[in-house]
């Protein structure tokens, strides 16, 4: 077994049982839906089932199934696991909880969390698990919202913050990029569509030639076998009308559509391209976005720092969808860890640890199981030549009506963020200090009305660096 180039595409909020949980049957060897999971909605004039359920057809309505957008925050995602009634029952809060969402979007039907995607209706995540390995024994790193989950990823801590906003810049945490950088003397790079959330991290400011466009320059890396030891992709977060594109993430209440033609094309491009033998691609979630799970998180080792919402972060996240692929990975692989500790994001780290020694980031990452046992092929599994999923083409109806939309958690972060981070030729220490030194001045809520059209607008600000 050789790797010499990780990649990682990291999706948006949605939980394993959502995605993969009818993959195959329920078993001992895989931990799915048998179909018979509920949640009580306690609703005022009584008790009402809700089970687990899929739709008729797969409808681009379906596709958008949550909507609107479920409760992500760390109140909403404690509900979700610990539940509700007397008695709470664990895993037994996620209608509770969407039905007590704003009414702001639309009405909530409470089945909406409940909602699962069967292997034919995603048929190219489905593909590439049955091909190489999926684990249904990855759990978001927190029971918290996306940027914790994605600072977990890259720094093995959320610096003790849950929730996305209120930002609390400048994030100086280490990052896995700096090791890869400073101990292994590796090189990396962020290929992004259009914002990196991962920019948000400060130390690495000042390196935005390890930032990239996914379409023009992965594509580009991956055919000419220049891809560097690590590359994360981050999907399109925000719908262009100018540009014609709408979000790639899987975001609900965005058509997973999209996102599945992106999973598509970063196979395709690893696959054909001269690293593949070399190559272990990582897809999955930064967490579950309010989307219905079976399985309890379990206890996690804390990273240690600060606690300033008063969580240690002693616990996991809901389950989310994770397929590894390689041709090292045996076809029809379900990979669990070799010890009770689950595999969480911080295990991308221990496996980069294994393949590019570097020092540990965090308690967490020095304890979380990395996936070397998961290669144990021969290196022949070629797995599908190429995958064709075409990505939709949006309508102007649709383009015209997710600009114009309220903007959700991450695309509010994300302008907020825009407004923090050094532009082309500023001095990046002095930006620093500053940010230390002062709170932060952009809004963290948007304004009554505003939509994602503004949001974008804001994310030009940092593009200028690149």
């Amino acid at each position: 077994m050789d790797i010499k180039h990780v990649v990682v595409l990291m999706l948006e909020n949605r939980s394993f049982d959502s995605m993969l949980g009818m993959l195959s049957p329920h078993s001992e060897t895989f931990d799915g839906l048998t179909g018979s999971e509920r949640n009580i909605w306690h609703k005022a004039d009584g008790p009402v089932p809700i089970p687990v359920w899929k739709s008729a057809a797969m409808t681009p309505d379906a596709a958008c199934i949550p909507t609107p957008d479920p409760g992500e925050l760390f109140t909403d995602i404690h509900m979700q696991i610990h539940g509700v009634g007397d008695p709470a029952v664990a895993m037994g809060g996620f209608v509770d909880n969407y039905m007590q969402q704003p009414a702001k979007d639309g009405p909530h039907d409470p089945a909406a969390v409940m909602h699962y995607f069967t292997p034919d209706e995603i048929p190219v995540l489905s593909q590439l698990a049955r091909a190489f390995g999926v684990s249904d024994r990855w759990h978001a790193s927190a029971p918290c919202q996306t940027w914790p989950n994605r600072f977990f990823a890259h720094t093995a801590t959320a610096n003790g913050y849950v929730n996305n906003s209120p930002t609390h810049f400048p994030y100086l945490m280490e990052t896995v990029f700096n090791r890869l950088e400073d101990d292994a003397k590796v090189p990396w790079r962020v290929y992004f569509h259009d914002f990196p959330q991962s920019a948000t991290l400060a130390r690495l400011w000042g390196r935005a030639a390890c930032f990239r466009h996914f379409n023009d320059e992965f594509i580009r890396d991956a055919a000419s076998g220049s891809l560097p030891a690590y590359s994360f992709i981050e999907p399109r977060y925000f719908a262009n009308p100018v540009l014609q594109t709408m979000p790639n993430d899987q975001h609900p209440p965005h058509n997973i559509a999209y996102g599945e033609a992106l999973i598509a094309s970063v196979y395709n491009a690893v696959r054909h391209g001269p690293g593949w033998r070399n190559t272990l691609l990582i897809i999955t979630y930064d967490e579950h976005g309010g989307c219905y799970d079976h399985v309890v998180p379990p206890a996690a080792t804390p990273p240690g720092g600060q606690t300033p919402n008063g969580f240690d972060f002693s616990s996991f996240g809901v389950r989310v969808p994770a397929v590894i692929v390689s041709p090292w990975v045996p076809k029809g692989s379900v990979i669990r860890p070799t010890g009770a500790t689950p595999f969480d994001h911080t295990s991308i780290i221990a496996t980069l640890r294994q393949l590019f020694p570097f020092r540990s980031l965090t308690p967490r990452d020095a304890a979380a199981p990395d996936l070397m046992h998961a290669l144990s092929g021969d290196g022949t599994n070629d797995g599908p030549a190429s995958i064709v999923a075409a990505e939709p083409t949006p309508t102007t109806a649709e383009l015209t009506a997710a600009a114009a939309a309220a903007p959700n958690g991450m695309q509010t972060a994300l302008s907020t963020a825009a407004l923090q981070l050094p532009t082309a030729g500023a001095n990046v220490d002095t930006h620093v200090k500053r940010l230390a030194a002062v709170p932060d001045t952009a809004p963290n809520q948007p304004t009554v009305g505003a939509a994602v059209a503004d949001a974008v607008n804001h994310v030009k600000a940092f593009l200028a660096l690149l």
